[in-house]
């Protein structure tokens, strides 16, 4: 095994270690159950069919995104996405996410959010396409913003690092 391997290893070795008194809980009121006549939306479904690309490139296939988020306490998010990448492999993102409602008041309607994860998809050719690809694994963090219709539905916008922008709309279920 790669030295780089072996450091990832022992640094989650060291970081699980009980003696040290970190929540690491990804997904915090995951189990919580339901509180009686609670009828607040629980999941969150997310669809692109559409991509902007910063940088023009022949082998750009179309990408389409589908996600579903199960919701948290404190604006919290966990969940995956399943998309064909900009070349046109099957991809997948698994996350955890924060949003932030109302962060301008003026338009009290607009958020931010961020996620964060591991996306798996980039292989073969294009395995440099994204940073820190190991065996077609690599993490990423993406940021949004976006604009909230209803208590259910958005269009959102997101920044992939400087690849592109991926525009899409919610509903929360």
């Amino acid at each position: 095994m790669k030295p780089r391997v072996w450091a990832a290893f022992a640094l989650l070795a060291a970081l699980s270690s009980p003696a040290l008194a970190i929540d690491w809980t990804l997904c915090p009121g995951l189990n919580d159950p339901i509180a009686a006549g609670d009828t607040a939306p629980r999941y969150e479904a997310f669809f692109s069919p559409y991509t902007h690309h910063w940088s023009h490139d022949d082998e750009h296939k179309p990408v389409v995104a589908l996600s579903v988020s199960r919701l948290l306490p404190n604006d919290r998010y966990c969940g995956i996405s399943v998309f064909s990448n900009s070349f046109g492999q099957p991809s997948a993102y698994a996350f955890v996410g924060k949003s932030w409602p109302g962060i301008w008041p003026s338009q009290p309607n607009v958020y931010a959010s961020v996620s964060a994860g591991i996306i798996y998809g980039y292989v073969g050719k294009y395995k440099n396409k994204v940073p820190l690809n190991v065996g077609g694994f690599s993490p990423a963090i993406i940021p949004a913003i976006g604009y909230r219709f209803s208590p259910r539905a958005t269009v959102e916008v997101q920044v992939l690092g400087t690849a592109a922008l991926m525009f899409g709309t919610t509903w929360r279920f």
